[in-house]
């Protein structure tokens, strides 16, 4: 694959001679500038939190991400890569800002807002923008072209404008950043050729042009789906547990049929991705979105199902210990936001069922100081309850026999 891609409209796209500005050094931000550093880009990173500047800028990181710290560390060292606080003047623009919901489950964009806006007096004819940030449909051509395109320029012919949603996995961005089929969706047809353009000098999948609307709307549609399916494995997980059966052999035997496929139950469903974008398209149609909306509120019940579960569980010891294993949403990730283990911990606390002891490796009491931290072996030994909230690496190794002391509850069916 070539790395210079001669753009149709305005500078030819040469890694080593063309600037990219990122906005947002976050979980998707961070790898995304690191990568187009070592592609030979000259990358700035803004970042509104000055520990996150100053971190990157000293070649480390902020965030749990295999070898991403090798990658940072030599693009700084390089001077590909250097990090600030406002925004400046580049060829390329990527905004990676967070796209929250509000208590209501209505979209919180005041974050891509706060970017397109940062970015608006920096922006030249012929620059591309691009919204990396999962968005409700059309945040994309109703938000940031009114904020970040100054007047008098037009959309497609003097500036240029692109939806292309991140498809990684944390714990792999690095590769699938690099990997992965991207989608590329333009304000106009001139847009979508430009962003193109730009993904194919580092991306070796495919890269699949499309329109804004339709690219927003297919991330959307690609956590939804997943939601809906884990809502009914989280469904059947209940279902199984009330008439004393194993949900794991239950799956595991459905799923020997050719045209099967159930995923895993788990505590619930948690980070940036599945647990917030279905109701970007629930607040897009309430009407016409009744599954969407079910499965969504199914898999946000299924915590206070748990925590139930071991306050019965706890009645049977005068002074219960509550071994709670795991605090972020997924396994070998440091990664809490939206985490059921941690609603879980939490509810387990203010419920006084017992005394809670918590462990996880990979959140340091630097950045988490809600409550008080053990180690694994002081959860274990201490514990009469084991509650086994995230499937990382280090509890996978627990004894058998130790088990077989406890009382144990594995929401993830990990020692089965």
């Amino acid at each position: 694959m070539s790395t210079q891609t001669e753009g149709r409209f305005g500078k030819t796209m040469v890694p080593g001679e063309t600037s990219v500005c990122v906005i947002g050094l976050g979980y998707i931000g961070l790898p995304t500038a690191s990568v187009l550093a070592t592609k030979g880009f000259h990358v700035y990173g803004m970042d509104v939190r000055a520990d996150v500047v100053d971190t990157i800028n000293e070649g480390r990181i902020h965030i749990e991400e295999p070898d991403l710290d090798m990658v940072v560390r030599s693009a700084v060292n390089s001077g590909q890569l250097r990090a600030g606080y406002e925004p400046q003047a580049a060829d390329i623009f990527i905004l990676c800002v967070p796209t929250p919901h509000r208590p209501d489950h209505s979209p919180d964009l005041s974050y891509v807002e706060q970017a397109a806006k940062a970015i608006r007096p920096f922006v030249q004819p012929g620059n591309l923008i691009i919204l990396e940030s999962t968005s409700p449909p059309r945040t994309t051509e109703d938000i940031v072209v009114p904020l970040a395109v100054p007047d008098g320029m037009k959309v497609g012919e003097d500036v240029f404008v692109a939806h292309c949603p991140e498809r990684v996995l944390p714990g792999r961005i690095l590769l699938e950043v690099v990997q992965n089929d991207r989608v590329v969706g333009g304000v106009t047809n001139n847009c979508t050729e430009k962003a193109q353009a730009f993904y194919e000098t580092f991306v070796t999948g495919k890269v699949l042009g499309t329109n804004a609307l339709a690219a927003e709307v297919t991330k959307l549609v690609e956590n939804s789906y997943r939601d809906v399916n884990i809502a009914f494995a989280n469904e059947l997980s209940i279902l199984t547990d009330r008439l004393g059966i194993d949900v794991w052999e239950v799956i595991e035997l459905a799923n020997r049929h050719p045209r099967v496929n159930i995923l895993s139950p788990g505590p619930g469903v948690g980070g940036h991705c599945i647990s917030v974008d279905p109701w970007f398209l629930v607040h897009a149609d309430p009407d016409h979105t009744p599954l969407i909306r079910t499965a969504r509120e199914v898999n946000d019940k299924k915590p206070q199902y748990v925590i139930e579960h071991v306050a019965e569980l706890a009645k049977q010891f005068a002074s219960p210990k509550i071994g709670c294993l795991g605090i972020t949403y997924k396994a070998d990730v440091d990664d809490i936001r939206e985490s059921p283990s941690l609603d879980i911990v939490r509810g387990l606390r203010a419920a006084n069922v017992g005394e809670v002891l918590t462990c996880d490796p990979y959140i340091s009491s630097a950045r988490f100081n809600e409550f008080e931290l053990f180690d694994l072996e002081d959860v274990i030994e201490k514990s009469h309850i084991l509650v086994l909230l995230t499937d990382h690496r280090h509890f996978k190794k627990v004894p058998r026999k130790v088990l077989q002391e406890k009382v144990v509850v594995d929401t993830r069916g990990v020692w089965r």
